[in-house]
């Protein structure tokens, strides 16, 4: 992505010098000249465009909404939105697996501009990702059938246990659930169906998540959650993406500020 960039700085050098200057000199947002395309000075993958890389289904962070311009919506995508508004800057969502988007495989492959999948920062991460201020505050979870018998994370020996591969409630299973048969599944997309089809006992993960569920299956309870002082960050390819980063930190202050965040979170975090 540098070189695209240095590549229209040099056509537009021979142009006019003026012009150069003056998109060198103007941000990513606001870009001054119809010479330099909104958030060219970001290395993006596409000039104007804030590509998102997200494991969907995860509601209620992200999820498949055909009535939105991206074909997704979600606290991440929606919370993105804005922030690429304020960049002066188009949404694109794809697709991708958790676990490569989570180790830095599908950034530093240059497949997307950032990472959004209601990620956990840890250090783990920050040795193949750099992160984005915290974004949200979240919980783990333990969620079963309301008949399971199970009350808490002490009554987990010899049942099995749901966990979405590569996430820290997948770490917080296999450190705290003696005595589980702990199963690793790709994504929220498996975990949901194999608790209702009775193939696992019970699901630990992201709070917001199984509340979800307990909304959608009154069959279905959260009977313990656990606090473990996770926050979400949005990813970038390792050492890359610096500009991008400070542009993103300070739109989603900027949203803070001006209330845009309050309320895009309580249309999906309502008091229960």
């Amino acid at each position: 992505m540098p070189r695209r960039r240095n590549l229209t700085s040099a056509i537009a050098l021979a142009a006019t010098a003026a012009l150069a200057l003056s998109g060198c000199a103007s941000g990513g947002g606001d870009a001054g000249g119809d010479d330099a395309p909104a958030g060219d000075d970001y290395g993006l993958i596409e000039a104007g465009t804030l590509t998102v890389c997200s494991d969907i289904p995860y509601a209620p962070f992200e999820f498949e909404d055909p009535s939105t311009e991206t074909g997704y919506s979600g606290f991440d995508i929606d919370l993105l939105g804005a922030v690429a508004e304020k960049l002066d800057l188009t949404l694109a969502v794809q697709d991708v697996g958790f676990d490569a988007l989570q180790s830095g495989t599908t950034l530093a492959a240059g497949q997307c501009d950032v990472g959004a999948s209601a990620m956990t920062i840890t250090d783990e991460r920050k040795a193949n990702l750099d992160f984005s201020d915290p974004y949200y505050d979240s919980l783990q979870s333990l969620l079963v059938r309301t008949d399971s018998g199970i009350e808490s994370i002490d009554d987990l020996d010899g049942v099995t246990v749901g966990v979405q591969q590569g996430t820290t409630g997948e770490g917080y299973a296999n450190e705290n659930a003696e005595g589980a048969e702990i199963i690793s599944f790709p994504s929220d997309g498996e975990l949901w169906p194999a608790l209702q089809a009775g193939n696992i006992d019970a699901i630990l993960q992201d709070q917001p998540v199984n509340i979800e569920h307990e909304k959608a299956d009154s069959t279905y309870k959260i009977v313990e959650e656990y606090d473990t002082d996770e926050s979400y960050g949005w990813a970038f390819a390792k050492g890359e993406r610096a500009e991008l980063i400070e542009a993103i930190n300070t739109a989603l202050q900027e949203l803070r500020d001006d209330g845009t965040y309050e309320t895009i979170y309580d249309s999906y975090f309502t008091a229960e």
